[in-house]
């Protein structure tokens, strides 16, 4: 009989155990959400969102303000049509910028909603109209790459022309 309860109460340790670690597991991958707040749809469009994933933070002045809910491509404006579940909480002017950005040099990418100045506020199903895309690194370094060759061109060229 002791035996059997000392059974039971491991068991149940087990249990919490592999709960706690699937909750730190989903809550470190951020798929898991559990912000109950009302939200509100706002959608803005990108001209290429590089690794933004759904469930992204959205973030204004470093703190989270709500979600990425959905992305899908538009095919007549051939654009990223990004939906963000922002909370109710949290409005914002008509004039807002939306940039998606980086967490560290290599860390997750989440939008940064940047307030602008205009007396009225975004309402649900709005759309943000000032966006700038996600910086792409390999862009960058073949952008780097290719004006070293050019410099490398053009001063072997230089260096020839005064001999």
């Amino acid at each position: 009989m002791q035996q059997s309860r000392h059974d039971v109460w491991v068991g149940l340790f087990v249990m919490i155990g592999a709960a706690a670690l699937l909750f730190l597991a989903l809550k470190a991958g951020n798929l898991l959400n559990l912000s109950f707040a009302e939200t509100y749809p706002v959608t803005a469009r990108f001209d290429n969102i590089g690794g933004l994933k759904v469930n992204a933070a959205v973030k204004s002045a470093g703190v989270v303000v709500g979600r990425v809910e959905s992305i899908r491509f538009d095919t007549k404006t051939f654009q990223a049509s990004v939906r963000l579940d922002l909370e109710k909480q949290y409005v914002f002017p008509k004039d807002t910028a939306a940039k998606i950005l980086t967490a560290g040099l290599l860390g997750e990418q989440y939008i940064g909603l940047e307030v602008g100045g205009d007396e009225r506020n975004l309402a649900p199903d709005d759309v943000i109209t000032q966006t700038q895309s996600a910086v792409v690194l390999e862009n960058l370094i073949s952008q780097f790459l290719f004006n070293k060759a050019a410099e490398a061109g053009s001063s072997s060229g230089s260096d020839e022309a005064s001999k």
